[in-house]
């Protein structure tokens, strides 16, 4: 019995990791086949609306604000609006003084959704693009400018290039690596192959009525996703700009680590469960492969899961086998022969989709920190009950002045 049990594990496991595996293949690769699109002047200035949530950031909040007003887009063809959650006074009386406009919104339970529907009640409808900033986030000088290009080619979804404002700490670094590896796979890779960009939450422009008619219907912790789900199923492909640069603060503390990744887990598999049986209906009956490729992203194990699973079940065969325990070896169907090549090309797709910048001693350095990051992300996934259900509030410490020099 115990035998057969563990044979059944083996190979749902081995199934499991050996997709993810194939996904993640797919478009790593695709994404080497990449182009620079070529430069081409707008054919019209849209109107945009920069929206900016922040939920007791008074610490950034003023200076992210002043950032936002240096685009390189006509002055009078978009707003930045700062949206104030639970904001201090003073912090109020420094936004005013600065030519962004203010809404302040108050809720029992903070979400971000909430507060994105609030403002568009609001602000009304003059605008054509909406532009969604978290409230640590430093847009380079030509965003707004790329953007609107996006929608000369009929896009009405685009993602730019989040990256890292801050490499600081062994964490921040990792997670800045982390998210370029979802950058090549889920954005650039897909959008070779003709598939829709996945979205973030920040440095995302959409049509504005688009926008506001969707999250109208929006209540939820992971809303980013709940909006790409809904914009897929309507049909619309999402855009990526590569060269859009939008720089966010990455995690410097586990404890951060931990409460992001477990909002994110808790998010993903309540959509898949929530979308999966749709998903599969709009494929079958409309052909709809953008819809049901992102339902099946919801289901990805996170990359270092996945890496880290792929190690353990290598080097524990290679050392039963190297051993000869053969009792153990007797437990098990598969053996190293066939761990060890998924996790070499684990490895190797991971590394191809990492840019060259952190090819360095830091990054070495921050590798290191991967079994703890591994034990991290296991703990996250272990804690998730409730996650999908209440506000988690990440806390941004990185109030520095941005060095906009390193932006290319």
């Amino acid at each position: 019995m115990l035998k057969t049990i563990l044979f059944i594990i083996e190979l749902v496991l081995f199934i499991y990791l050996s997709i993810a595996l194939l996904y993640i293949t797919t478009f790593g690769i695709a994404a080497l086949f990449a182009r620079k699109k070529k430069a081409v002047p707008p054919s019209l200035f849209r109107k945009i609306a920069v929206l900016i949530p922040g939920y007791k950031e008074d610490h950034i909040i003023v200076e992210v604000a002043k950032d936002a007003l240096e685009q390189e887009y006509p002055k009078d063809k978009y707003e930045v609006i700062v949206i104030a959650d639970s904001f201090k006074p003073e912090t109020i009386t420094a936004l005013n003084e600065i030519p962004v406009r203010v809404v302040e919104v108050v809720f029992e339970i903070s979400k971000k959704s909430k507060a994105l529907n609030k403002c568009m009640a609001i602000i009304g409808d003059e605008y054509d693009i909406a532009v969604v900033l978290d409230a640590d986030n430093i847009m380079a000088h030509d965003v707004l400018h790329k953007i609107n290009l996006a929608f000369d080619k009929g896009f009405v979804a685009v993602q730019g290039h989040r990256m890292a404002k801050n490499t600081n700490t062994p964490y921040a670094l990792l997670d800045a690596i982390s998210e370029e590896i979802n950058n090549t796979i889920f954005r650039k890779g897909h959008r070779v192959v003709g598939l829709s960009s996945a979205l973030i939450g920040s440095g995302m422009g959409i049509d504005y009525a688009l926008f506001k008619k969707t999250m109208a219907t929006v209540d939820s912790v992971g809303e980013d996703k709940e909006l790409e789900l809904k914009l897929l199923k309507q049909g619309h492909t999402i855009e990526y700009v590569n060269d859009a640069c939008i720089y966010d603060e990455k995690t410097s503390k586990s404890e951060v680590f931990v409460n992001q990744r477990r909002r994110w887990v808790a998010a993903q598999l309540d959509y898949f469960r929530r979308y999966f049986f749709d998903g599969f209906y709009q494929l079958i009956s409309k052909g709809n492969i953008d819809y049901f490729d992102k339902v099946m992203q919801m289901i990805q194990p996170p990359r270092i899961i996945l890496t880290g699973l792929l190690f353990i079940f290598s080097i524990s065969s290679l050392l039963t086998h190297v051993l000869k325990l053969a009792s153990v070896q007797a437990l098990f169907i598969l053996d190293y022969r066939y761990w060890l090549p998924m996790f070499l090309l684990a490895s190797f797709i991971l590394l191809i989709s990492v840019p060259k910048k952190f090819y360095n001693k830091h990054s070495l350095r921050a590798l290191l920190y991967l079994p703890h990051g591994f034990i991290l992300m296991t703990k996250s996934i272990m804690r998730i009950k409730g996650a999908r259900k209440r506000f988690i509030h990440t806390t941004h410490h990185h109030t520095e002045t941005f060095d906009k020099s390193r932006m290319n």
